[in-house]
């Protein structure tokens, strides 16, 4: 398989400017980045250095000032809005620091909460939900509630929510920032079991040096650019 066939992300001389009042903040600044089909990348790099508004231009959930966002062949960048929503439904499952779980939704619920954008029937999409836990080790906690549930088990089910529509690519923003280590180690042998085992692509933000090890490859972000080499 050559490069160009085996690559899932294509970022091409991207810019991204925000305006505030009259002043203009250029957090990214003519980036290029492959990702390959299959890889465990993590983004590292210092707060403000861009990192989550790379994910989140990846993820569709922003777009470019200058240049293009290529993921799977598809331009991302040049979707309306109407087909890039459609887009992240099918092909993005996202992974968020405090979980972002709804407090009167059992675990079961949270996790079945994308499949209801889809044609899929109620008894479809439980039957989807539980395999979903039960691919997180979380069988057992299919009708608990979050506020019933550690830390580690939330981001549990907040992993089991976005593969549950079985996602092109897994978004991570600093998956293990609210755990303790040992609740994080999980999270992450998670992460390695569900990319290695399932050969999901991932790319995951994090600070910390003992996460970003678990990966397959680490990128620095220094100042809205990719870093030649990593921060002493």
């Amino acid at each position: 398989m050559s490069t160009a066939d085996s690559s899932l992300v294509r970022i091409r001389d991207v810019t991204k400017t925000f305006h505030r009042g009259s002043e203009d903040i250029h957090v990214l600044s003519s980036l290029d980045l492959t990702v390959a089909k299959g890889e465990f990348l993590a983004l590292m790099g210092p707060s403000g250095s861009g990192k989550s508004t790379l994910l989140n231009l990846i993820g569709g959930l922003d777009r470019p000032t200058h240049g293009s966002v290529e993921i799977g062949g598809q331009r991302i960048d040049q979707l309306t809005e109407r087909d890039l929503a459609a887009w992240r439904a099918e092909h993005v499952g996202f992974v968020f620091q405090f979980y972002n779980l709804m407090p009167v939704l059992t675990a079961e619920r949270n996790v079945e909460l994308p499949l209801l954008l889809t044609h899929l029937s109620k008894s479809q999409r439980r039957q989807h939900a539980g395999n979903a836990l039960k691919a997180v080790g979380l069988s057992h906690r299919l009708k608990h509630y979050p506020r019933t549930l550690s830390g580690g088990e939330q981001q549990r089910v907040g992993i089991a929510r976005a593969i549950v529509s079985d996602p092109t690519i897994l978004l991570c923003d600093e998956p293990t920032g609210d755990l303790d280590r040992k609740s994080g180690d999980e999270i992450l042998t998670l992460l390695q079991t569900l990319n290695q085992e399932q050969g999901k692509t991932i790319i995951m933000v994090t600070h910390d040096p003992h996460a970003s090890i678990r990966a397959s490859r680490t990128v620095h972000l220094d100042k809205g650019q990719l870093a030649t080499t990593a921060p002493e």
